[in-house]
């Protein structure tokens, strides 16, 4: 990647709906060339997607919680149950299994605190082999950047 490429990822990833002119004009090419680069970037899988940021009160997940957990077992059978379960619940927005302690951080996002807690006691400590979970109330975002990863 150059700094062009760098300069439409960029470009893309503040407003991924930019027409193609403005993008050209705003990263200093002409569009033909503007839009082979970007179709280049997806094909090459820099540029994985186009996302919409929604309102997380508009659809009742306004409600953030970090969650650290850690695991009692830690062979594979485990781990494998306890990723596949977790992943497939709704409220977790966020999952990533992590060097040393916790085991696993998870962002959860429920429409308020009483839905927090069924989702904790009826799902997610309902899970095998959790032997302890660490919740994190946010006092105040600071900055938050939206990045979609691999697998997600």
């Amino acid at each position: 990647m150059d700094r062009i490429d760098r300069a439409i990822v960029e470009q893309l990833r503040l407003d991924a709906r930019l027409p193609n002119t403005e993008l050209a004009d705003r990263v200093g090419l002409t569009p033909a060339p503007c839009l082979r680069r970007v179709r280049r970037l997806e094909q090459d899988g820099v540029i994985t997607g186009y996302h919409a940021h929604v309102n997380p009160t508009a659809t009742g997940q306004a409600f953030e919680v970090i969650v650290n957990v850690d695991l009692a077992k830690k062979d594979r059978a485990t781990v494998a149950r306890f990723e596949s379960r977790v992943a497939a619940y709704d409220e977790v927005v966020e999952f990533r299994r992590m060097f040393g302690l916790p085991d696993y951080f998870l962002r959860i996002a429920t429409e308020d605190l009483s839905s927090f807690e069924e989702f904790v006691t009826t799902k997610l400590e309902d899970t095998p082999g959790i032997a302890r979970v660490d919740s994190h109330l946010t006092m105040k975002t600071i900055k938050s950047q939206a990045w979609v990863g691999h697998g997600a």
